[in-house]
């Protein structure tokens, strides 16, 4: 499972939130599994093709909805070893949170 984040920012605009709300729509037509964040979108594939696939789209949408310049930032974690899922990264963190607390 590939977990990739990523940001798409039509420039030049002073709020996002439409913007945003457009990427949101098309992952859930394409029935992408994804966490919104303050700062970033998340998303899980199966593949990093898949994923860049699914942020091509939601670049090409900024200018479809006429923006002039878009700005795309991507980050991967692609771990082969074992199937993880966003929740699995979070939980382990949490876990660890509690041992230091408890």
């Amino acid at each position: 499972m590939v977990i990739v984040e990523f940001v798409v920012v039509p420039l030049g605009e002073k709020s996002l939130s439409r913007y945003v709300a457009e990427v949101i729509k098309l992952l859930e037509r394409k029935g992408v599994k994804y966490q919104l964040t303050p700062m970033a979108t998340i998303i899980e594939t199966d593949t990093v093709g898949k994923a860049f696939e699914i942020i091509e789209e939601a670049h090409e949408l900024m200018f479809k909805l006429g923006a002039e310049r878009v700005s795309t930032t991507v980050r991967i974690d692609d771990r082969r070893d074992k199937e993880r899922h966003m929740e699995d990264k979070v939980k382990s963190v949490l876990e660890k949170v509690g041992e230091v607390r408890g």
